[in-house]
């Protein structure tokens, strides 16, 4: 579905919120999010996510009760980057706006590179080669790509290239990202307001400089990193609804991320 008429179609859906007893027609959700558990992928030099009991069982007064503690990084599973991750002076996670985190998605489909390639790099002429296919990238958007690593949750090998921990283990990373030419046609010639991948960074895994990070997030473009599920999103056509936990001065923070896709285009 072209995206000028994606973006009508969800202007109408909108609208419809108010008189329609199905403000969803002609959509179906689809959860982009891995679960948090003691399985959950984070930076090898971070600690897991824990799900400690606090209660569990029946209480004095005879009802059931349970509750829970979570102790968890900022960057792990899947979450948000926003720009004060790595450019100072830019929005932290309570700053960034809804318009950064509700909005039209584009896919760029790079599972076949990513397949034969664990430290693909997708490039500007990747990207104009979408474009010759979909039309020009719009301002305003989520550009996610999909490496298909997200087949590979949760086994750490396969996804980030090493299962070690630690210092030692950034060096032996491998896995897609984005090139630094693609940040600068994204964030320069076609301001866009987000970009995410289903890998753990939007810089590939032997970067040294996240150069990536460097040069979107100076422009208040956010990330998604550790998305899920991608194969059921088009082209072109979708909605983007990212809302992480809010946290006052974050760099970022745990994500429950949702696409909205066309019926007709299952």
């Amino acid at each position: 579905m072209p995206l000028k008429k994606a973006l009508v179609g969800v202007s109408m859906l909108l609208i419809s919120a108010t008189t329609s007893a199905n403000p969803l027609a002609g959509y179906r959700p689809v959860d982009l999010t891995h679960s948090f558990d003691e399985d959950t992928i984070y930076w090898p030099t971070e600690n897991d996510f824990e799900h400690e009991k606090r209660f569990e069982g029946i209480t004095e007064g005879g009802w059931y009760y349970t509750a829970f503690s979570v102790h968890t990084a900022e960057h792990g599973g899947t979450h948000m980057d926003v720009p004060i991750h790595f450019a100072d002076g830019t929005w932290t996670a309570d700053e960034v706006p809804l318009s950064s985190r509700i909005l039209p998605a584009i896919v760029v489909d790079v599972r076949a590179e990513a397949a034969s390639d664990r430290d693909f790099l997708l490039t500007r002429q990747h990207l104009e080669a979408w474009e010759s296919q979909y039309g020009r990238i719009p301002e305003n958007v989520a550009v996610l790509m999909n490496t298909g690593y997200a087949h590979f949750w949760p086994d750490r090998e396969r996804y980030m290239g090493t299962a070690s921990r630690g210092n030692a283990a950034v060096a032996k990373l491998h896995f897609p990202g984005f090139s630094a030419s693609a940040a600068r046609f994204l964030g320069k010639e076609r301001g866009v307001a987000a970009v995410g991948l289903d890998t753990p960074s939007i810089d590939f895994g032997q970067s040294k400089d996240f150069i990536v990070h460097q040069i979107l997030y100076e422009q208040n473009i956010i990330g998604f990193e550790n998305i899920a599920a991608m194969d059921e999103l088009p082209a072109t056509g979708s909605w983007l609804f990212a809302l992480p936990m809010k946290i006052k001065g974050g760099s970022g923070g745990p994500l429950r991320v949702i696409a909205l896709v066309p019926e007709s285009a299952s």
